[in-house]
């Protein structure tokens, strides 16, 4: 390591002051930003990595970053206008970054891990600084997000709710004042815990709305990728619609967002088949699929959408590169029970390091419902009259087949639970073992809707 004469250290830390200075007397919030950026690697900007990236010590770093955060806090709230905002993102990102790098160190040497705890303590009072009236209020947003990644790192979740209650019901928020990529970020997270909670409508919703907004540039690329990429349409008018806007879109026509929830209403949801639209290399999205924001959202959103009936198709797995899923879909189209869990128990871990396992072991129930309606639709073509009296002898002999053993009184505990749960609609005959199928509708559709609980 190279040491600096005295001469040459008095020169520099000089130099760096007056810059700091002229950034603060003319409101220059662009080099305010880059001065206070410790992981600035500009050659022609002195910043303050140059003098704390020397000791490449991020415990070190962190102290001195703690000591001139503190010291921002208080000018940042006494001046009137938001021209420093971009600066405080700094901060506040460099903070997380930096105690994160801290703590691991710390772990590596056999000590406790505490400054991202510490970092956690600090955001919620720059938070609090910007969680009034004026025009500062639009950063509370990236700080929350930056909060929120500290909670999930941490995996203190449930300290999301308080700075959720404060972005969603406080009146001085608007919320489509933020800027799009903290709207983007907060969905993300927020329909991540929704998922953790098992709320699927709202998970479905943030999840869905993150993943419609997190490429600004290829914006209603994405909308249609992501609609046709779980929808089809029922009835041939239907068909003969998705087969009309695939040619607009083609032509270069645009939807507004207005335009695809109606179309939700009016032609429904089901297991989607992706239509076999070729993109052009203009509309096609050029970030690499596998390191893109769609790809986190999907990990989460792809469990969702299958937990309230709508599949995903093939291509939309393979585009980025989600096969774990694959298995899993073949499984709910075809009512192989076996096939889920062998996918399963093959990436577990995966399942269970995003937090989703339990979530998709709940799809037994919907692969259940399919292979009692595939024995519905063979009882059907052998014997109508017959079809809907289904003999629980019969569900037994099907798993036995898939070669997973149950006796009589678990597969009607089975059917009970399904028909509770209005994923199939009939009765028992007890002395007969048999189920009376409803002869309308003897097997409910979710429509976007998670089953009964």
């Amino acid at each position: 390591m190279a040491y600096l004469s005295m001469g040459e250290a008095h020169r520099r830390i000089t130099e760096y002051l007056n810059r700091f200075s002229d950034a603060v007397s003319f409101q220059d919030g662009a080099s305010l930003k880059q001065l206070l950026s410790v992981s600035s690697n500009s050659p022609s900007l002195l910043s303050l990595a140059d003098s704390l990236n020397v000791f490449q010590d991020a415990n070190r770093l962190i102290k001195q970053s703690d000591k001139y955060s503190h010291a921002f806090l208080p000018e940042f709230r006494n001046w009137e206008s938001a021209w420093a905002l971009e600066a405080l993102y700094v901060i506040a990102y460099e903070i997380r970054i930096l105690a994160e790098r801290a703590d691991r160190e710390l772990a590596s040497n056999g000590k406790s891990p505490e400054k991202l705890k510490g970092a956690g303590s600090f955001l919620m009072k720059v938070f609090g600084v910007l969680a009034g009236k004026g025009p500062k209020r639009v950063g509370a947003l990236y700080v929350t997000c930056q909060l929120f990644k500290i909670y999930f790192k941490l995996g203190t979740v449930h300290l999301c709710r308080s700075v959720i209650r404060s972005i969603e019901t406080a009146r001085i928020f608007d919320f489509e004042e933020f800027p799009k990529r903290d709207k983007v970020t907060y969905m993300y997270y927020t329909g991540r815990l929704e998922v953790f909670n098992e709320n699927f409508p709202a998970a479905d919703h943030k999840l869905s709305y993150a993943l419609m907004h997190c490429n600004p540039h290829h914006e209603a690329n994405i909308r249609f990728d992501s609609v046709y990429a779980f929808v089809n349409f029922k009835s041939d008018k239907g068909n003969r619609c998705g087969m009309l806007l695939q040619k607009l879109f083609h032509s270069g026509f645009r939807f507004p967002l207005a335009f695809w929830n109606l179309l939700y209403k009016r032609y429904g949801i089901q297991q989607g088949h992706l239509a076999n639209e070729q993109q052009s290399p203009a509309n096609q999205v050029t970030s690499s699929p596998s390191s893109s924001p769609a790809l986190m959202i999907l990990k989460y959103l792809i469990p969702v959408k299958l937990s309230i009936g709508i599949l995903p198709q093939d291509r939309l797995l393979e585009k980025y590169g989600l096969i774990e899923y694959s298995n899993v879909v073949q499984a709910l189209k075809r009512g192989d029970l076996r096939l889920l869990r062998q996918a399963l128990q093959e990436h577990e871990d995966r399942f269970l390091r995003s937090g989703v396992f339990l979530v998709l072991e709940k799809l037994e129930l919907q692969v259940y419902q399919r292979l009692l309606k595939k024995i519905y639709i063979i009882q059907k073509q052998r014997d109508p009259s017959k079809a809907h009296q289904m003999k629980l002898e019969v569900i037994v002999k099907a798993l036995k087949w898939l070669e997973i053993d149950m006796d009589l009184d678990e597969v009607e505990c089975i059917v009970a639970i399904l028909i509770y749960k209005n994923l199939v609609k009939g009765y028992f005959a007890h002395k007969s073992k048999v189920v009376v199928l409803s002869k309308q509708d003897p097997f409910p559709k979710l429509n976007a809707k998670p089953v009964n609980s």
